[in-house]
């Protein structure tokens, strides 16, 4: 056996045995004193690599590598103690993941990725020109702090917050009138809009000024107050950004029966993320038809679906980091909330004011959908190839004066946001320009309308899919109970 192959050899048993950093290090001062470091470190690089053919093999939650900066790291067994989830690492598994990587963590992440390190390199690894260029903004934000200046957006959210919040109830407490009490449900629907872009910021950066700060942070404006879990919606949100405007992989793409966004979900394709085949059926087929006229009234009440996501993952098998907490975070809000609106007059007025507040905090969910349901869209799993291109052409931005930066909380500036997710939603409009620039300079596009023509070309997509989901030379697929029923012999 050569020294290559009995480095390799050592290598390949050390991913077996344990991911021990102490035992990593330990093989690189044997390795070190093998006779083939006589040669060039280019050399040895050269002969210690794999191809990304090789690397594509090791693409499951068995055996998970991927590639960061040109070195193979093997992170199987660290997939389940993921702080964003296995699913990220799963989407990009196989693959050359530098640009995900350096957008979702900090540089003192790295530190720690020699525990994961397989003594291999990718070969003929190479940075294309839109990559570099990316990194290179990158580090010029990390440079000037802007990772860690957030400003004071998150103490006017809260204190907005506070504003509607007791608006809502002094109303219900000290009015008798029925259009009062209506319009606090109103306020309230408001309250948890601007919640929504607490939960959301803090999902994604450190808003408070310790981690422990931050979490109660999440678990308040998400749980407590809002009734949906923090924890199911990192696990959805994380998912979307990775895969975004992938009709297979991006959950916030998957709303059938009652939404599609491309003739492609009529040949019911299986979600990666719910782990499940979404059927086109004939009710699908009927909802679908009519999405256009549906979407806003839907939208109304799309809160009632994140109740009800919010409550299958905290009951489900599936590991959720301090479920306790998450429980309880929700039993908090099922106890406000009903207690508020048991305190109004009749059940006339505690419909009114329930109904208000869900269609007002619809206006939220129609912001999330404007932002992609318009872009291109694609089937399969994301390539780390393609990473800046991809959050370019999948997202859509919202044209508005700065004064109306708080009713966008930060969507506004999707591609922007896209790109670098941990950038505190202060500084979006400031890099917007070089964003764009970056964009022109190796053409792509920088997709920006105002908020109503976002809403009409969100509109006329599904208007588009409605009218070849009412071909009826279409055939609809058929599910396995009408295979069951219809088979012979």
């Amino acid at each position: 056996m050569n020294c290559i192959n009995l480095i390799r050899f050592i290598f390949y048993c050390l991913n077996l045995a344990s991911d021990s950093t102490n035992k990593i290090i330990y093989l690189h001062s044997i390795v070190a004193k093998l006779p083939c470091f006589s040669a060039s470190e280019a050399e040895c690089t050269r002969k210690l690599s794999i191809s990304l053919e090789e690397l594509s093999k090791h693409n499951n939650i068995e055996d998970l590598w991927i590639s960061i900066h040109g070195k193979i790291y093997n992170v199987t067994n660290w997939a389940k103690h993921h702080p964003g989830g296995d699913l990220p690492l799963l989407n990009l598994a196989g693959q050359d993941a530098t640009d995900a990587f350096l957008a979702y963590h900090p540089l003192a992440v790295s530190q720690h990725l020699h525990n994961f390190f397989t003594g291999y390199y990718l070969q003929d690894y190479a940075v294309s020109e839109v990559s570099g260029d990316y990194r290179k903004l990158l580090s010029h934000f990390t440079a000037m702090g802007m990772f860690d200046t957030k400003g004071h957006t998150v103490f006017f959210t809260m204190l907005l917050m506070a504003v509607l919040f007791c608006s809502s109830v002094y109303g219900v407490f000290c009015s008798s009138s029925p259009l009062v009490h209506a319009c606090c449900g109103g306020l309230m629907g408001f309250f948890w809009i601007q919640s929504g872009w607490i939960g959301h910021d803090s999902g994604h950066y450190q808003v408070m000024t310790t981690r422990r700060f931050n979490r109660f942070a999440q678990i308040l404006s998400g749980n407590c107050l809002a009734g949906i879990s923090i924890g199911w919606w990192k696990w959805n949100h994380n998912a979307h950004h990775i895969a975004c405007n992938s009709l297979d992989h991006d959950p916030d793409l998957q709303h059938i029966p009652f939404f599609v966004v491309s003739s492609k979900f009529f040949n019911s394709i299986t979600s990666c993320f719910y782990e499940r085949k979404l059927n086109f059926d004939c009710v699908a087929r009927f909802l679908v038809s009519y999405q256009h006229f549906t979407f806003y009234p839907v939208m109304c009440f799309a809160r009632l679906n994140l109740f009800a996501q919010s409550f299958f993952l905290l009951f489900s098998d599936r590991k959720v980091p301090n479920r306790v907490q998450e429980i309880l975070g929700m039993l908090v809000f099922w106890i406000w909330y009903p207690l508020l609106v048991s305190f109004l007059p009749n059940w006339g007025e505690r419909i009114v004011f329930v109904i208000a507040s869900f269609a007002v905090t619809g206006i939220q969910h129609v912001q999330f959908c404007l932002n992609h349901f318009s872009s291109s869209v694609y089937v399969g799993p994301p390539r780390s190839s393609d990473w800046f291109e991809k959050q370019t052409v999948g997202t859509l931005n919202v044209d508005c004066s700065p004064w109306m930066d708080w009713f966008h909380g930060g969507l506004q500036f999707q591609v922007e946001h896209h790109l670098f997710p941990r950038l505190p939603r202060c500084h979006l409009r400031r890099i917007s320009p070089l964003v764009k620039e970056l964009c022109k300079k190796h053409g792509l596009p920088y997709n920006i309308v105002s908020f109503w023509k976002a809403n009409v070309l969100t509109v006329k997509t599904l208007k588009d899919a409605a009218m070849q989901a009412r071909n009826l030379s279409n055939p609809i697929p058929k599910n396995l109970v009408w295979e069951a029923v219809n088979t012979h012999g």
